[in-house]
């Protein structure tokens, strides 16, 4: 195997895009709605108020699906806590859907946990299976056009960074 250094820019250039894609691919393979117009939907948040996706067009907006009994997912909160925090005055809009079965433990944990963006009641799981959704976290990255543009499946260390630099390119769009 060749290394880097004999190998031309261009060619460099071109192994570091693919390594990348399959990276990311590794996380979203098979996600259907990569590239495609995020789908429109209407949820009431747990302190009562409607939303509806649409509304949101012109800012990026970040979705999340969550479950109360999901150590990863509470990690994840925090960090989306923090960049929504952080990028808000950028047109950042952020939702938590809860994909709980149980809608008072998922209650409990919103109220314990208090994120700063709004967390959605998904009860009947319609928006979780309209965005495909078979693993918990998922984090799904919809730019201005309102077009699904990063999916993350889990959610580990590594995937921090990549996360902060894919919103910031797409609130910079």
């Amino acid at each position: 195997m060749k290394s880097f250094r004999g190998w031309t820019l261009a060619g460099r250039c071109i192994a570091a895009a693919t390594l990348t894609l399959l990276w990311l691919g590794a996380d979203a393979q098979g996600f259907a709605l990569l590239g495609r117009a995020a789908p429109d939907f209407a949820l009431r948040s747990f302190g009562g108020t409607n939303m509806r996706l649409s509304e949101d067009r012109g800012d990026v907006v970040v979705l999340t699906f969550w479950g109360s009994q999901c150590g990863v997912c509470r990690r994840q909160l925090d960090i989306l806590d923090r960049s929504f925090a952080t990028y808000r005055s950028a047109g950042l809009h952020m939702y938590g859907v809860s994909v709980d079965d149980d809608a008072s433990r998922a209650q409990q944990f919103v109220a314990a946990h208090r994120p700063g963006f709004v967390m959605l009641e998904d009860p009947a799981k319609d928006v979780a299976r309209l965005y495909q959704i078979d693993n918990l976290p998922t984090t799904v990255l919809i730019d201005r056009g309102g077009i699904v543009r990063y999916v993350y499946r889990d959610f580990g260390p590594r995937d921090e960074a990549l996360y902060l630099s894919q919103l910031r390119e797409l609130l910079n769009e």
